[in-house]
């Protein structure tokens, strides 16, 4: 079916797109397949790593998401434009190798990612090659196929500068797949019961914890009650009851961030086992 636009001022349309019903629904599959490869290989790759990059890594923001998808969106455009503007193939094929190396490098960088982006990149021409071969052709002399390029390029299928902008939809598309696992891991956390013993086939990736900035992770900062456990009252020093002489009280600003905030006995066990 065609996509039609006009021009400000005319009455004409003008045929900006011809595609076909089977299209959306394709690239939606390629989408979820290059998705769930990200969180696969997340899970083999970086859910035993720690750190602040790491986490950020697998847990991107969704500017960042959005980011990935228009970058994406505007490399698949450019390379279209330059072709329909005569620019050779080999140039064509430079620069969109250098922004499918940027945008990676950019907006993911993970070994996961790479892989992903390296089978999708080879996986997504052969695809197109496989359709290009067997949709038959239309019309009484076989004029057109059903799916072509207008360029067959090097191959005699395809232009070679097709393969990094395959490329390029790994990040984009990983990057979201990993803020849908974030959302729905979240949600399977807080009712886990309905998983049963399931939850274990999934994908583990680390939670979202950002260092705190108050205590550094140790979860304890100094009390707010006393000296060192101790204080002054009435010229004799006692032991702080606040914090049992320990000196130190669990911190606050990152008191929510783990399991049981409210359960009192297990508090006393971390701070029993910070050293002095």
């Amino acid at each position: 079916f065609p996509i039609l636009g006009s021009l400000e001022g005319q009455t004409t349309d003008l045929l900006t797109c011809v595609s076909t019903y089977w299209v959306p629904p394709l690239f939606g599959l390629a989408g979820f397949l290059i998705g769930w490869l990200y969180i696969w290989l997340d899970a083999v790759f970086l859910a035993d790593q720690g750190g602040k990059k790491q986490l950020e890594v697998l847990h991107p923001s969704v500017p960042k998401v959005l980011l990935g998808i228009s970058y994406f969106t505007f490399q698949y455009w450019l390379s279209g434009i330059l072709s329909a503007h005569g620019l050779d193939r080999s140039s064509i094929l430079n620069v969109m190798s250098i922004l499918a190396a940027g945008g990676f490098i950019a907006l993911d960088g993970t070994t996961s990612g790479l892989i992903t982006s390296a089978a999708t990149a080879v996986g997504g021409p052969l695809i197109e090659v496989g359709l290009i071969s067997i949709l038959p052709t239309l019309g009484e002399n076989g004029g057109a196929w059903a799916y072509h390029y207008n360029d067959a390029g090097e191959t005699g299928f395809f232009p070679l500068w097709i393969v990094p902008v395959y490329f390029l939809g790994g990040p984009a598309n990983g990057n979201l797949a990993r803020v849908f696992w974030n959302a729905l891991g979240e949600g399977i956390g807080n009712d886990s019961a309905t998983l049963g013993d399931d939850d274990a086939l999934l994908p583990s990736i680390p939670k979202t914890v950002v260092p705190c900035s108050e205590c550094q992770d140790t979860r304890a900062v100094p009390c707010p009650n006393c000296d060192d456990g101790t204080y002054v009252t009435y010229g004799q020093r006692v032991v702080c009851k606040a914090c049992r002489g320990k000196g130190l009280v669990i911190c606050r600003a990152c008191f929510s961030q783990y399991d049981t905030p409210n359960d009192i006995e297990s508090i006393r066990e971390v701070v029993d086992k910070i050293p002095d």
